[in-house]
């Protein structure tokens, strides 16, 4: 998962099933879903669930609570409405709701299926609802749009979720489905999604949409993009090009190590009014839900498509490929943990930068630019954390506040391990080469033991690596990254460069305000950073919780709003903003600018050694 303006809009986080008993009756039968997308009223989504034959006794049926690479409890049952189980005569059983994501049919012997209404997260986003992150949740735009992430729309039976999967979904004939899942077409329009199993259900996110995905080669692999943009501002044809430059140049950079054939982006822009507000990416084996404001001039969209598509396309690598036995039998509605974020999310994020310099989508200047705005952006996290304990208790508190340095501090630790590993092995190997060997001995349907992982790694590389995870990884000893840099003849110096109005840009993503932990709906400019020319030439200083922007009143729907309408704003753009200072109200006026700031920048060293060039150059390039 990849947030985009992570430190405002983070929304979400992992987790899954009660415990299952056998059921022995019909076991090859397939559980058959029917979804009625043509009649929708209010808003909402008929959904009926045939499990074939129990035998007597009680069932439970649920919807899932979490699902992989979210790492938060959704509660995806608290959208499911009027529940009702029927006997093979049409007669109601009766059913007991336990909680939001579990409902009890006491004469399981009876049932014949269980129907019931689904409403959408995306409208609930602006209203203050705790919504899921936003790829991960659903949209219901009857006759335009159906976002379509199926574990907000399907549930399982108690020791049904190895059955296979028949989904007949009737749907407007001028939408088109966009969806990994193998599928026919019947002559009366109906769709017929096919599932091996429960996990290839939530594994294949559908979206429908006006206009027919578009689709390109990238080697061996088949890519379709499916873009829903509401008031027709892009479409899929505009984006095509780069994301097809973009994942040539991943799938150079990965050589054998991908192995899917067949990927599908899809993509929703969202119009942030009573709509999506959780901006960035989920990623799935073989597709992606990505989620971005519509206003986003098409310059940054793109660049944000290449950052978290990227990320999620690597994905396939770890965990989809490389993961943990708690990932391989994850349980829906009660999760347990893996304690290898620092690879799932970390190694993903780093590559997802790395790539682009290795195979020349970006240049030195801006990789450095990435890093220590990675550096900058760990910070505002707790730097002595066990890697390893946060990861394992990544749902509890106070280790879910801490998820967002996955993306910073897990992307630094592999730029460590990576200059580590090339200085041991003399330049020739990295953390690319030890992803590879890990692939080669785990994939889709063989996972890791998770005490065991970092001590397989040692044995694939060097005694002395088990000194780098003890201290910096398993051991909360914070990484000097400075002297890791200097292995490649790196050091720091500054610069002014431009920014965006309220973040540095939109890679490094270093925020200039901040949410207060304690109530999330005050905002404040940070303190201890330099601040923009945007914020200085207001008159803003570190410390000021930010009340309104433009009649705007700032709370954290409020500055999501704000910040997706500066992507339209000029440099003659009027601002007013009002503060509070040493519990006094200001008002700070003037105009938006042309943003820039004073910004510590990873730069070669004029001293480095031939020894320390070669590092770089393998490194980097290699």
């Amino acid at each position: 998962m990849k947030h985009l303006f992570a430190a405002l809009l983070l929304t979400g986080l992992l987790i899954g099933c009660g415990a299952s008993r056998s059921i022995p009756a019909a076991a090859a039968s397939p559980v058959k879903v029917t979804m009625d997308l043509v009649n929708v009223p209010d808003d909402r989504v008929q959904v009926t669930v045939n499990p074939g034959a129990f035998p007597e006794g009680p069932v439970r049926f649920f919807i899932p609570m979490t699902v992989p690479g979210t790492y938060s409890e959704d509660s995806y049952g608290r959208y499911v409405e009027d529940l009702q189980a029927y006997d093979y005569k049409g007669g109601e059983l009766a059913v007991v709701r336990e909680d939001d994501n579990t409902w009890l049919i006491a004469q399981g012997g009876s049932l014949d299926r269980v129907s019931y209404a689904v409403n959408d997260s995306y409208d609930t986003e602006g209203g203050g609802a705790d919504a899921p992150f936003s790829p991960a949740g659903t949209n219901i735009l009857a006759g335009q749009e159906f976002m379509l992430n199926l574990h907000g729309f399907i549930g399982y039976f108690q020791g049904l979720k190895e059955r296979p999967y028949e989904i007949a979904v009737s749907a407007p004939g001028n939408l088109f489905p966009a969806t990994s899942l193998n599928y026919s077409q019947d002559a009366d329009g109906t769709y017929q999604f096919r599932a091996s199993r429960y996990f290839e259900v939530i594994d294949n996110p559908i979206q429908f949409t006006e206009s027919a995905p578009v689709s390109f080669q990238v080697g061996d692999i088949t890519v379709y993009l499916s873009v829903f943009s509401p008031n027709n501002t892009y479409s899929a044809s505009d984006l095509q090009p780069a994301m097809q430059r973009m994942m040539q140049a991943q799938k150079a950079f990965l050589g054998p190590i991908s192995g899917t054939r067949k990927y599908n982006i899809l993509l929703y822009l969202s119009t942030m009014d009573e709509d999506a507000l959780g901006f960035g990416a989920l990623e799935h084996h073989t597709s992606t839900v990505v989620v971005m404001p519509e206003q986003m001039p098409a310059p940054q969209l793109e660049e944000s498509m290449i950052d978290v598509v990227s990320h999620e396309f690597f994905h396939t690598v770890t965990p989809l490929n490389v993961h943990s036995e708690e990932i391989q039998y994850f349980d829906y509605n009660a999760p347990k943990m893996s304690q290898h974020l620092w690879m799932y999310e970390g190694t993903t994020e780093y590559f997802a930068n790395l790539f682009q310099i290795k195979e020349g989508l970006i240049d030195e200047a801006e990789f450095y630019r990435r890093m220590y705005g990675k550096i900058m952006n760990s910070g505002r996290y707790n730097d002595s954390l066990s890697f390893t304990e946060m990861s394992r208790n990544v749902l509890e508190e106070p280790y879910k506040d801490q998820y967002a340095n996955v993306y910073e501090k897990g992307a630094l630790i592999n730029m460590a391990l990576d200059l580590r590993l090339r200085e041991l092995s003399g330049g020739s190997t990295g953390v690319l080469d030890l992803m590879r060997r890990l692939s080669a001995k785990y994939d889709t349907n063989t996972p890791f033991k998770d005490d065991a992982l970092i001590g397989e790694i040692v044995a694939m590389t060097y005694p002395e690596i088990q000194d780098f995870f003890d201290a910096h990884v398993l051991g909360g000893t914070p990484i000097d990254y400075g002297a890791f840099l200097q292995k490649a003849g790196l050091s720091l110096g500054e610069s002014e460069v431009e920014s965006s109005y309220f973040l540095t840009d939109m890679q490094t993503q270093i925020p200039f305000i901040d949410v207060d932990p304690a109530d999330t709906d005050v905002i404040f400019v940070r303190e201890g950073i330099a601040l923009n020319t945007f914020f200085q030439d207001l008159g803003a200083r570190g410390g000021d919780v930010i009340k309104e922007i433009n009649g705007t009143e700032i709370t954290l729907d409020g500055i999501r709003a704000v910040i997706g309408q500066s992507f339209a704003w000029t440099p003659d753009t009027e601002v007013t903003m009002v503060v509070e200072r040493d519990g006094q109200a200001l008002t700070l006026q003037g105009k938006a600018g042309s943003p820039t700031y004073i910004e510590t920048r990873i730069a070669p060293d004029p001293n480095a050694t031939e020894a320390q060039l070669r590092l770089r150059e393998a490194w980097l390039k290699g």
